[in-house]
């Protein structure tokens, strides 16, 4: 007999079976991914396992497979979003307590799943840092509702962070909700009623607000109107002629009447809103019907006309959120290795960057004076024509603006490779040498969750395939570093472009626009956008059932946008490919060494307070 190639094969096909037997699904998809682990239709994603099959990866997928196979045995959706509150701190509670609900049948049905369930709270638990947490202010309530709802439900302590977590909002919620959470056990296993005890529960903890209508009350009311429209219509038929002219006139006595005390409320209405327009505004009259909803505002601000299917799979993740600290840490040393032969061009790059703004900033020259320092430079006018006037020139503070830098990085799959490992390094050096100069830098990524069209394009195809439907992938805005945080915090998460599988699809334009909202939202008095991409925007599930220039078009509107607002500065580094068919300022470089010529003057005549100097020294180009 053969051995499989990768020693986890037979692990993960085992543990794949098991799942489908426990979800009660045979039909159901089981894959094992980078990406984060979830239920997605008919699939289910669980965590990747290694050929070294690390006890700590193996309890996490078990974990993560008995969780989710619950979740899928347990769960019925439409009774779920029958009962789900809109409010976002209403919505979260909601869903904790759902997973708790699903995770405690799994534990009393099926005893062997709590251990592993266990296992993946502990393991969530101490990535998120629940173990270091010392406030209830600093712990999120969802959190803690959901994992006290377990609790009670199964009387089994917790992991260490999560049992923290709970133990700091305990108090709290059982003040607030003792007497609901006793019926926790006798609801557990029919979900309406459960998902009505967790709508008493938000209402108890505060946020009844945002628990919108109560979907049984709506209920009633339609039960009712149905009960009395019968009533309404069931009329008699053995009334003589007599009995229907006399309701008749009483009927037109009465209509009468209503008419002319109508008539006379109208009178009255006018006559005050009048007295009141000679005074200060009229207010609208009570019972006014009221105006038609606004249409929705369009997806794109550049674009009303672009379109995009389903944007509820959509994500916006932190960097750490993707891959554990220490893999992040071997990742980060991965391109260290890169980055050494590089070391003294990226060092003569930092220094000399930096000694050009931290010149800008300090001081510049007023030429053209009658008195200061004598212009040597133009001394030569005077030895041409000695009639010429001696020039001088004063040193002078300059105003250096505030500023922040955004730094927003293509990673899809076509810069896999030395491509992405250049576009980290550029990240790395301008990030580390702009903050030597006290200017603030975000670094932020795109990329897409799936290739070739995700749970939006599963959507679109249950839904019958409508014609052109517009973008068809779901989207991964990634936040490497804040403006705010320290370089040196956020040091390990550039390593994460060289994690496998990271990288897939690149919707350009959308991703444009979001960098830019960030960047608007920013106190900062200066604003520069600058994207480091290796060419056009490419999505095969959306442009193969829309426009061949779908995404490029929308690409060309965001950068039109963006320029003639010029509330952002925008410029460009193509990295292999020109873009500057794109951008009006853009440079182009094919490998690393390339930073430490040429473009280190382009860099650093982005911050020239002169924007003749900055246009001669970048070398614009219009966009063709």
């Amino acid at each position: 007999m053969t051995k499989p190639d990768n020693p986890a094969d037979p692990f993960k096909k085992a543990l794949a079976e098991a799942t489908k037997v426990m979800a009660n699904d045979a039909e159901l998809n089981v894959t094992y991914s980078v990406d984060p682990a979830g239920l997605s239709g008919d699939s289910l994603r669980l965590p990747q396992v290694s050929r070294r099959m690390s006890r700590q990866e193996v309890l996490l997928a078990r974990g993560t497979a008995d969780a989710l196979a619950m979740y899928r045995k347990y769960h019925d959706a439409g009774v779920h979003t029958r009962y789900a509150p809109p409010g976002d701190m209403a919505r979260d509670l909601y869903e904790a307590m759902e997973t708790a609900r699903c995770e405690a049948m799994g534990a009393r049905d099926m005893p062997g799943t709590a251990g592993n369930i266990d296992a993946k709270i502990g393991h969530e638990a101490s990535r998120r840092g629940y173990d270091q947490i010392r406030q209830a202010a600093d712990a999120p309530l969802p959190a803690a509702a959901g994992y006290l709802i377990r609790h009670l439900a199964t009387g089994r302590d917790l992991p260490e962070g999560a049992q923290n977590v709970m133990d700091l909002w305990r108090g709290f919620i059982e003040e607030q909700a003792s007497e609901t959470l006793d019926d926790v056990n006798a609801m557990l296993s029919d979900q309406a009623a459960f998902a009505r005890l967790a709508r008493r529960v938000i209402s108890d903890l505060g946020y009844a607000d945002q628990l919108g209508e109560d979907p049984d009350s709506q209920d009633e009311d339609q039960q009712d109107q149905a009960e009395d429209q019968p009533e309404e219509e069931e009329q008699p038929d053995s009334t003589g002629d007599d009995d229907q002219d006399e309701d008749q006139a009483d009927a037109d006595a009465e209509q009468s009447q209503d008419d002319q005390q109508d008539a006379a409320e109208a009178q009255v209405s006018m006559d005050e809103m009048a007295d009141q327009e000679l005074g200060e505004e009229a207010e609208m009259p009570e019972g006014e019907a009221p105006l038609d909803p606004p249409p929705p505002p369009p997806v794109s601000e550049a674009d009303p006309q672009y379109k995009v299917y389903l944007s509820t799979h959509d994500e916006e993740v932190a960097a750490e959120d993707l891959a554990e600290p220490a893999e992040l840490e071997r990742l980060r040393a991965y391109l260290d290795q890169q980055l050494e032969p590089l070391k003294g061009a990226v060092s003569r790059l930092a220094n000399k960057l930096q000694r050009r703004l931290q010149a800008q900033q300090n001081r510049s020259w007023e030429f053209d004076r009658e008195e200061g320092i004598l212009d040597a430079g133009r001394l030569a006018r005077v030895v041409a024509n000695p009639t010429t006037p001696l020039s001088f020139k004063v040193e002078k503070d300059t105003e250096f603006r505030d500023t922040v830098v955004t730094l927003l990085l293509d990673n899809s799959g076509s810069m896999r490779g030395r491509p992405i490992s250049i576009a980290a390094i550029c990240a790395d050096v301008l990030a580390r040498t702009l903050e030597r100069c006290n200017v603030k830098v975000e670094i932020l990524g795109f990329t897409t969750r799936a290739w070739k069209g995700g749970q939006a394009r599963e959507a679109w195809l249950n839904d019958g395939r409508p014609q052109t439907p517009g973008r068809l992938n779901d989207l991964r805005h990634i936040i490497y570093k804040g403006a705010d945080a320290p370089w040196r915090r956020a040091r390990p998460n550039l390593g994460l472009m060289m994690k496998e599988g990271l990288l897939k699809e690149n919707i350009d334009g959308e991703a444009l626009e979001w960098a830019h909202r960030r960047m608007l939202a920013r106190r900062e008095q200066r604003k520069i956008l600058m994207v480091i991409s290796d060419g056009a925007p490419v999505d095969d599930s959306t442009l193969s059932v829309n426009p061949a220039n779908y995404l490029e078009k929308h690409l060309r509107d965001v950068i039109s946008m963006v320029e003639k607002r010029k509330m952002v500065e925008l410029l460009a580094i193509g990295i292999g490919h020109d873009v500057t068919r794109y951008y009006d300022r853009a440079v182009t470089i094919t490998d690393v060494e390339q930073l430490a010529g040429a473009m280190t003057e382009q860099l650093a005549a982005l911050f020239d307070s002169d924007p003749r100097a900055r246009a001669r020294v970048m070398g614009i180009r219009k966009a063709s």
